[in-house]
Parts: C-alpha cells; structure tokens; sequence
C-alpha cells in the first residue's frame, strides 16, 4: 500500500473515502451507541508490517469532521511511530467523541470494547489522551485486543516520557554539543500523564522547567511538586527558552507560533506537531532549530504495549526506548548531511521499512 506525505494532502473539501484514499487509510470504522452515550472512530491505516495498533483518545471535539481529521493523521502517524521504531505492529487510532472528565463510564467503554472486537485483531487499542487503565480494563472486558492494562504493561505514560526524553538530550547534543540539560529552559506544553514524567527528568537533571496546561488544578500540583513556574496556554509561546517541549494536542508549531518561538529545539510528546509538515518542517530547519520528529521520540509507549502484546520483558522495553536517543542523532544527521527537514528524514526511514516488509510479504 502506498503512503503519502501529508503535507500532500488537502482534506478539507474531500468526504470520508478520499480522505482515507489521499491518507493511504484502510478502514475506517464509525461506531455509535445513543444508550452507552458513545460516539467514537476507529481509523486502521496500514498493517504491512503487522496489526495496527494505537492508542484510544477521548476529546470533546467541536465537530465530528474535527474528530475524523484527527484520528485520520494520529493513525498515520502511528504507522510512521510503528515502522521507525522496527516493531512488528501498523498504525491505527481511535477517538471517542466526549468529554473525558464527566461522560465516562463502564457502559460507554464497554460497548466501545465491542466495536474494537468486530475488527478480529486488525486494531489493538491502548491508552491515549483522556483514557486511563482503568477505563481499558472495561473494555477488554468485551475484547482481548487491547493493551496497557493493569497488572501487565500498566500505564504506557512512563516509557513515552523516557523516549522524550532520550529524544531531547540527543538534540541537545547536536545543538549545544552536551547532552546536558542542566540549566537549560525548557518549555512543556501539556503536564498531563506524559507531560508530568517528563517534568520530572528535566526536574532530576536541574532544567529550569516553565509549563502550561488547561486543567489549573494538573497545573498547580505539577508546579508545586517539581518546583516548575506555571505560566499562561499563550503566554507559553513568547518564553525565552532553548526547548519547547510539546505534549498536549498538536499542530502548535503553525505560522503564528513559528513567528514567536525563542528556541533552540523542539522535542515533545504530542502527534503531529508541525501544522503542516511541508511547510512548517521546512520553515524550523530554515530557523536552525533543531525538531525532534514526535513520532520518533514518543514511540516508548507504543513500545511498552509492544512489550505486553509479544511478551517482551521489561528491561527490554527500557532498552529499547533508550536506542531513541541513538536514532535521534541518526534522524538529525541525516537531516544535515541531505539538507532536508527532520520530518521528511525520519518519513523516509519509515518507509523504507514498510516497503521492505510489504515486498517480503507478497511471497506468503
């Protein structure tokens, strides 16, 4: 199956077939329950290299195009995460249309279980933004393709903010010439479940750590205990800083941000941070700053589901999520010595892996 740059694509004005043709997408399943107060998609964009599988994300999306625009390029950017990372897994995503602070409930994640269970396997499903354990546990009450559950692999949060991590010292390597961080400002955008493990590297290793996030009560407690400055959701831009570290929703680097931005390197867990890759790719590495490629550097938790889907032993996983710092330095290096952007770098690299996987397949 082919795989197009996004940066190709114009969605906007296409229906739902020529979104999925443009975007190289499989299936696309639309799953609703007025009883269960359900209203999700789930998106399997390609399983060359084996079942897909991403995250679960629960957002009170404006719109329902909103949600199928976001699921669309997270799926994607899984198949991407998935391949670089050298898993045997492809790319999928669901999101569930809601707010995920007042509309849960083991009803709505358990009618949701079903619908993951009617693919057989193609999609393995795991936290994401909004979700936690406890909700993945209701729903592989009706389906074993799930991941992330407690008592086996548990919360993936931990392992995605090691792999940003390791992703953001390798850069610092490049920019600074030390893969120090001490001292450094660094900006996180987002102290959620990833955002806050991420704070407390940068705490350990003595960054001064400036954060925003919606919710005031994640902020103040993130704040107080790792002794972080809080700062506004648009003030965050305007920081004299030398990292900005992404890890909420993405497309926050766009032309009203790129004209702001005070940094050296930008490496954050969030998908699909450049607004558009082509252009916005380009326009950082025409800046001199360094971009982390996100599916690159948050790939520890997609590793960790890994982990519990194949049975790999924990070490392994740490191992593994500890080689980001070595492909990051590959990613940017290759980067220079092409002169081009670090997404694109990174793209190629995912899909000379596919490539070989889908030749190696055709023969079984």
């Amino acid at each position: 199956m082919e795989v197009k740059n996004i940066s190709d694509v114009q969605n906007d004005e296409l229906g739902v077939l020529g979104q999925m043709t443009n975007m190289g997408h499989e299936q696309v399943l639309f799953c609703q329950d007025k009883q269960a107060g359900l209203k999700a998609i789930i998106a399997v964009h390609n399983t060359v290299c084996g079942p897909a599988l991403g995250g679960t994300r629960m957002w009170n999306y404006t719109s329902e195009a909103e949600a199928l625009k976001d699921v669309l390029r997270l799926s994607r950017g899984m198949t991407y995460k998935n391949a670089i990372s050298g898993l045997n897994l492809g790319g999928g995503k669901a999101v569930i249309i809601g707010d995920s602070r007042k509309q849960k409930s083991e009803a709505l994640f358990r009618r949701f279980g079903q619908f993951v269970d009617s693919l057989a396997g193609k999609y393995i499903t795991a936290e994401d933004v909004g979700i936690s354990p406890q909700d993945m546990t209701w729903v592989n009450m009706e389906t074993n393709h799930v991941s992330g559950l407690p008592g086996k692999s548990g919360d993936p949060s931990p392992v995605t903010a090691f792999g940003v991590y390791m992703g953001m010292k390798a850069s610092a390597k490049i920019q600074f010439g030390s893969d120090s961080l001490k001292g450094k400002k660094i900006a996180v955008q987002g102290v959620g479940h990833v955002g806050e493990y991420l704070v407390q590297h940068l705490q350990k290793e003595g960054a001064e750590i400036y954060i925003s996030d919606i919710h005031e009560d994640t902020l103040k407690h993130v704040a107080s205990t790792y002794g972080a400055t809080a700062v506004g959701l648009d003030e965050i831009y305007d920081i004299d800083m030398d990292v900005y570290a992404p890890c909420a929703l993405g497309a926050t680097i766009n032309d009203s941000t790129l004209a702001r931005l005070k940094c050296s390197i930008i490496a954050g867990a969030a998908n699909n941070q450049l607004e558009n890759e082509f252009k916005h790719g380009e326009a950082v590495r025409e800046k001199g700053i360094i971009y982390a490629p996100d599916f690159l550097i948050n790939a520890g938790g997609v590793m960790n589901c890994y982990g519990e889907v194949y049975n790999i032993p924990n070490d392994r996983i740490m191992t593994m999520a500890e080689d980001i710092y070595n492909t990051t330095l590959g990613i940017i290096n290759k980067s220079r010595d092409e002169g081009i952007p670090t997404y694109l770098a990174a793209n190629r690299m995912a899909e000379e892996r596919i490539k070989q996987l889908a030749h190696i397949k055709q023969y079984f």
